[in-house]
């Protein structure tokens, strides 16, 4: 492989992959990633960040599947066979210069373009306009609506050390951005959004009886819920070690989300049931839709996805490749409605503006002593969840023991920010670069879209369903949350009347955590 994808060789049509991927979907289990073949050892414990005691009305309360693998038939095998090769002798040669101009070529205008006006397509037109920029409230200056949300990155996988940038933008439906008249204001808006701000990751007790306003004043504020027509529009990249914020320009994906459907509260909860049922029958997942308007999940959200073809230019996802997308947006634990960025939102006016994670601090998770960040790579046992980051070993796990106090150094009170810990040295990031490039030539994406250089060592090909061994070892932790404690004090311990006050159930002994104990895996709405 000698180099970046050469340019246009063919004519661009970001819909031809995608319309001839129709009916030809091999992996109907494409939304387990590759995170859940870890191999424990009875040692590492990525998976509380994701399975974890729910918060209603989020009913799926999946903790219990850190204690045992328990995967359908069709997801017994591990169909990311990207983690197993070994591409050391097939990154592309090419010159960091060269590289660096790849990824710093737009593939998003060329998007819009193609998509603007086309007959027949009904699924999303990119209408954000990113050279435009953002005025000083984070609000799109194109007039499109979107407004920009810097938040904490959600753990492992998400962080840019272990292979992308992201950025996220959120949009509410017209009534929730003009006045009682009808006529546009930006102050209602941003009402509203700070009304679902508070209702998706601050404290819900206020919002009872609550309503949004101007526009919107009919709709109530429903805690964990978004309105219907909410939008979000979320950008992955490639790193950029000479940006400020290390987010290249080129996008490696970029994903839309819709709340085309709302259902109150008792809905959801049947919703949940629903799909636990379906997978005690054994019936794998369905979800309505095509790869031109992306797949509808049971909770109202539609889902679709761009991603680079061979040339690099952004096409629709395959009807594969979208059910990659939808595992983790339909049903699992962690999610509040089936998302996970804006309930991390950097308070106030600082979080609405474009990502950089420049000056966060490690705040730990509400409830939680420990900075989030160092409480993960303590649980793990490594900076990702197969523990194959050697630079994040190198540098954090001297001797194989976790130095926190260097880690604490990006916690509040310390003299760092979790760009200390998160983010890869150049030559990383340019490797990382050019190890995900092998995938886009390859269009190996239903194989796996990790970046990886040498095979993974800490992953099973195959799981046998059954004990993981974090039950016997005491490493089962039902505490994950994606809320944050942004008050949070000097040296990163957990803010005054914001620590847990029921007993922390991982202070059990290992054995408490037995299959025969395992909770219902719905919990009732009150």
């Amino acid at each position: 492989m000698a180099g970046v994808p050469a340019g246009a060789t063919t004519a661009y049509d970001p819909l031809a992959v995608a319309r001839a991927s129709i009916g030809k979907t091999r992996n109907l289990e494409a939304g387990v990633p590759s995170m859940c073949y870890t191999r424990t050892a009875g040692v590492s414990n990525p998976c509380w960040t994701c399975h974890t005691t729910s918060a209603l009305p989020n009913a799926r309360d999946d903790w219990d599947l850190q204690l045992e693998y328990a995967f359908s038939d069709a997801a017994l095998e591990n169909h990311w066979g990207n983690l197993f090769v070994d591409r050391s002798s097939a990154l592309p040669t090419l010159s960091d210069a060269a590289l660096l101009r790849y990824v710093r070529t737009d593939n998003y205008a060329p998007l819009r373009a193609a998509l603007t006006g086309r007959d027949g397509y009904r699924g999303y037109v990119p209408d954000l306009d990113f050279a435009q920029g953002f005025d000083e409230r984070g609000f799109a200056r194109d007039g499109s609506g979107w407004r920009a949300v810097r938040y904490k990155p959600f753990l492992g996988t998400f962080w840019p050390t272990n292979g992308s940038t992201d950025d996220m933008f959120i949009r509410l439906p017209i009534p929730f951005r003009v006045d009682a008249t009808g006529q546009s204001s930006n102050p209602i808006y941003e009402a509203n959004l700070a009304l679902l701000e508070q209702a998706i990751g601050g404290d819900a007790t206020s919002l009872e009886a609550s309503q949004f306003v101007g526009g919107a004043a009919s709709i109530a504020v429903t805690a964990g819920l978004y309105p219907a027509g909410t939008e979000f529009l979320h950008s992955v990249r490639y790193l950029d070690p000479d940006s400020p914020t290390f987010m290249a320009q080129r996008m490696k994906e970029l994903r839309y989300m819709k709340k085309a459907a709302f259902f109150e509260r008792d809905v959801v909860l049947l919703r949940y049931e629903d799909e636990l049922a379906e997978k005690e029958l054994g019936r794998l997942p369905e979800y309505p839709g095509d790869p031109f308007v992306g797949y509808r999940n049971a909770f109202g959200w539609q889902l679709q996805g761009f991603i680079e073809d061979a040339e690099g230019r952004l096409r629709a996802q395959t009807e594969e490749e979208h059910r990659f997308c939808m595992g983790c947006h339909t049903g699992i634990g962690v999610t509040i409605d089936q998302t996970f960025s804006f309930a991390r939102k950097v308070p106030g006016l600082e979080g609405w503006r474009p990502q950089d994670a420049r000056g966060i601090r490690d705040v730990p998770q509400r409830g939680h002593a420990l900075p989030e960040y160092a409480e993960y790579l303590l649980r793990v046992g490594g900076g990702d969840e197969l523990r194959a980051n050697d630079e994040m070993l190198t540098r954090f796990f001297p001797n194989g023991a976790l130095a926190m106090d260097e880690v604490r150094r990006a916690a509040p009170g310390g003299d760092r920010d979790i760009t200390h810990l998160i983010v890869p040295s150049r030559a990383r990031a340019l490797a990382l670069d050019r190890a995900y490039l092998v995938t886009v030539q390859e269009q190996s994406y239903t194989r796996g879209r990790d970046a990886t250089v040498r095979p993974a060592a800490n992953v099973h090909a195959r799981v046998e369903n059954g004990d993981t061994e974090l039950g016997r070892t005491g490493m089962v932790f039902r505490d994950g949350t994606l809320r944050l404690d942004w008050g949070a004090t000097e040296r990163g311990g957990a803010s005054e009347g914001d620590a847990t006050t029921e007993p922390n159930p991982n202070d059990q002994p290992g054995t408490a955590y037995g299959v025969a104990n395992r909770r219902s895996r719905t919990k009732p709405l009150p």
